[in-house]
């Protein structure tokens, strides 16, 4: 009976650790009071939830600020969790986190807004010029005769961002619409500051036949976004101003089914927060997983957006 009971012993020590291992990884957005970085979250807990062994810490800024996100990366070092998913707001303040993070021994990946020149192992989001293409062509075969047109962006110095913008000039070259002065706006991830700066070129801009916000910022605001519309709504009614809009939360599916917007051009943050489980999982096994995870996009209009409302 000892012998048999020592044996049991012997085999629990052995399993045992392999299946308490806990790992704690945290995902940290750019900013908290942004509903796009809640549902990557919502992917990130479900996936921890379904494996198991993984917890998922969500903690960012409450509102866009680099510095700020820099010292949450760095209490995380601290308190050395298993690694670190990251939406980057500022490549060169994140550069250097994640070099710190790296040498603390802490498998870092980027999801969302990418810093590739730093020692991240991969990036899980959207190919973001492909994104600001989609928005471009989406206003192009909407209104092929062209204008005046403007784009909102958040924050300057998130590289996401920037190439959503190339991407949106890419795909207006050579056609009929011109770009105005003072365009792109940068509101820092501000859903009200996006809807003033909307406004504001309105107003700069008399004739200003498009707006094409390449985040969701101002429809994240939905009161003030509805009374910029419809105080336009004349316009927008008339073909004269066109508003296509990145992101597709259920709330701008539910603004453009109403008529509140032209077009969305939709990420799939869920599917961000997932993933972003699973390749820091794979990692810590010490798995290889692909640099550039893409998770695709969704193009939305009056004709399909009942469809993913269901």
């Amino acid at each position: 009976m000892r012998k048999i009971l020592l044996a049991g012993m012997a085999i629990a020590m052995m399993v045992t650790p392999a299946f308490a291992q806990t790992y704690k990884f945290a995902v940290v957005p750019k900013a908290m009071n942004n509903p796009f970085f809640d549902v990557a979250r919502d992917g990130c807990m479900k996936r921890a939830k379904e494996l198991g062994n993984v917890e998922c810490i969500y903690k960012g800024p409450i509102e866009h600020e680099p510095a700020t996100q820099a010292q949450i990366i760095q209490d995380f070092i601290t308190q050395k969790v298993d690694g670190l998913a990251i939406s980057v707001a500022d490549v060169a303040a994140m550069t250097k986190s994640i070099e710190a993070a790296t040498a603390a021994g802490i498998p870092v990946i980027t999801f969302d807004a990418d810093a590739p020149g730093s020692k991240r192992i991969a990036y899980i989001g959207t190919n973001n010029k492909d994104f600001g293409l989609a928005l471009g062509k989406q206003l192009l075969q909407l209104r092929p005769e062209g204008g005046k047109y403007a784009m909102v962006s958040g924050g300057p110095g998130a590289k996401n961002l920037a190439e959503r913008v190339d991407g949106v000039r890419e795909a207006l070259k050579g056609s009929k619409w011109v770009e105005v002065a003072g365009s792109p706006t940068f509101c820092n991830d501000d859903s009200t500051l996006a809807v003033q700066q909307m406004a504001d070129l309105r107003t700069a801009t008399p004739d200003l036949a498009a707006i094409v916000p390449v985040g969701g910022w101002p429809m994240f605001a939905p009161e003030g976004f509805k009374a910029f519309v419809n105080k336009n709504k004349k316009d927008i009614d008339s073909g004269k101003l066109t508003l296509v809009v990145a992101d597709t939360l259920k709330m701008q599916l539910e603004l453009l089914r109403d008529g509140y917007s032209n077009a969305l051009t939709g990420q799939r943050p869920f599917e961000m927060g997932v993933k972003s489980m699973d390749a820091l999982l794979a990692i810590k096994k010490g798995e290889k997983v692909p640099e550039i995870i893409y998770t695709g996009l969704d193009l939305v209009t009056k004709d399909n957006v009942a469809q993913l409302l269901k």
